[in-house]
């Protein structure tokens, strides 16, 4: 049997896609309609914002920890969460977690690595652009990358929380996202990671002037390979 997988969720934009993945994608490898038992929780999500806001890493932890706990309960074997932002608040949280975790920015290096690029445009929230939590994992594996200016990361955060995590997709955002990635090709990147779980929605290989790094799908495939005990 898979083991159960457990989605810590933050927005419910991007926790939907990527608990869409799992159950679209599984059957691949397991079988007609066959997927990984999967449960979810999410507190509110003004309490994440209210801790982004303050810069309260512990109350991001707590959350975070407090979805650990009910998932255990329900069966869960291990932990995925399909939030970028919060993230940085992971090493507060895995030595005190009651269940193993995937760590997305993990997850996305190790692809990116994989696919040999070199240098990594980052696109996300105005918090998860100015944290560590993409430049501490490139860098492990030896990945060159670039944030966005505070002019574009001001813009992409409103994007992101006034217009994507409430389910508003209009195709200016495209246009803005383009060019944000074409400055990024100019100064030397050679792939942009979608550090949002939003931006899938979309942003692509299709429409990107850079390839893509999808955070949300790459963590859900890792996930449905960790279930079926494949090595993410």
């Amino acid at each position: 049997m898979p083991q159960h997988i457990g989605i810590v969720a933050c927005s419910a934009e991007g926790a939907a896609l990527c608990y869409r993945t799992i159950c679209g994608e599984a059957p691949a490898a397991l079988g007609a309609h066959r997927h990984p038992e999967v449960s979810m929780h999410t507190p509110s999500l003004h309490r994440y914002v209210e801790c982004l806001d303050a810069r309260d890493t512990e109350g991001l932890a707590y959350l975070m920890l407090e979805s650990a706990h009910k998932l255990a309960r329900c069966g869960a074997d291990f932990l995925i969460c399909p939030d970028n932002t919060i993230h940085q608040a992971f090493a507060r949280v895995a030595p005190r977690s009651p269940l193993p975790w995937l760590h997305i920015a993990e997850v996305v290096a190790r692809e990116a690595a994989a696919r040999g690029h070199r240098r990594i445009g980052i696109l996300g929230t105005h918090w998860l652009v100015d944290s560590e939590v993409y430049p501490e994992q490139f860098e492990l594996q030896g990945l060159a990358w670039l944030r966005p200016t505070g002019e574009e990361r001001d813009e992409l955060g409103r994007l992101i929380m006034d217009e994507l995590v409430r389910g508003v997709q209009r195709p200016q955002q495209v246009s803005y996202l383009q060019g944000v990635i074409r400055r990024m090709q100019s100064q030397g990147c050679d792939a942009v990671v979608l550090g949002c779980t939003e931006l899938p929605l979309i942003l692509d290989d299709g429409n990107s002037p850079l390839p893509t790094l999808d955070s949300t799908r790459l963590l859900a495939r890792a996930a449905i390979r960790r279930a079926i005990g494949v090595t993410p």
